[in-house]
């Protein structure tokens, strides 16, 4: 999948929690979500440099030139300290190369984030978009304490939009001809989802896991209520079985 987000905007926010300049790491069952490195440098113009890429996001430019990714990459321990952005690299756990970028722009005055990532070519349809963003949405909603998440993609590019629809965002309308993308009008999918409706949801746990100075710890809500909703409905049934012999007969 390409990348989703094409939107610019303001996000003045509070600095989220973890060390000062960079995001926890996140693990999920095959991936890991760490901050940028200037050693992925060469990697993001290998990847995020390819025009297939480049056509589905507002911002990535093309040709990617050398010594962009470098800045970027520089840039992102100042726009996390500010509470602007959370920006990870997306690397599998049986690797150690990225493979794709992932992160959220942050409007604190209204608890809300702006989703966007993108993933190089040569590992599209391995479901790695829709297992980070997963990871990210709850990194979102649970770590940050954030009340919206919001999406955007190009009309053309549906991909992006089915990887929003599995992660149970709710599609909230086009907004034709927004963006202007290399001399054409490009019309602007959006999507969003709610705290409530997130951890609400049934399924799709990936098992995502936020590392911090002092250790891990899970970071799933929908799976605490689960184990809660089991042990109450054991605990209920052992009750009824417990009158029921008290009130069998000899």
């Amino acid at each position: 999948m390409a990348g989703l987000s094409p939107r610019r905007a303001m996000f003045p926010a509070k600095p989220p929690p973890g060390p000062a300049s960079e995001p926890p790491q996140v693990e999920t069952r095959r991936l890991r979500l760490r901050a940028l490195r200037l050693t992925d440098s060469a990697r993001v113009r290998r990847l995020a440099g390819d025009r297939a890429i480049a056509t589905n996001t507002l911002l990535i430019p093309h040709p990617y030139e050398e010594g962009m990714a470098e800045k970027w990459i520089l840039a992102q321990p100042e726009r996390y300290r500010k509470g602007r952005e959370v920006t990870f690299a997306i690397v599998p756990r049986a690797g150690r190369l990225l493979v794709g970028v992932i992160g959220l722009r942050l409007t604190k005055k209204h608890s809300r984030g702006e989703l966007g990532y993108w993933i190089g070519k040569p590992y599209w349809n391995r479901g790695y978009a829709t297992e980070a963003a997963e990871a990210v949405l709850r990194y979102g909603f649970q770590t940050l304490g954030l009340h919206r998440i919001c999406a955007f993609h190009f009309g053309r590019n549906p991909a992006s939009g089915r990887v929003l629809q599995k992660l149970g965002m709710t599609y909230e309308g086009t907004e034709r001809q927004h963006i202007l993308k290399w001399g054409t009008f490009e019309d602007l999918a959006g999507y969003g989802i709610l705290r409530a409706e997130f951890e609400a949801r049934e399924g799709r746990y990936t098992g995502a896991r936020v590392s911090s100075g002092s250790g891990t710890e899970a970071a799933d809500s929908v799976s605490t209520f689960r184990s809660s909703a089991r042990r109450e409905k054991l605990k209920k049934a052992a009750s009824n079985m417990a009158a029921s012999t008290a009130n069998s007969k000899p």
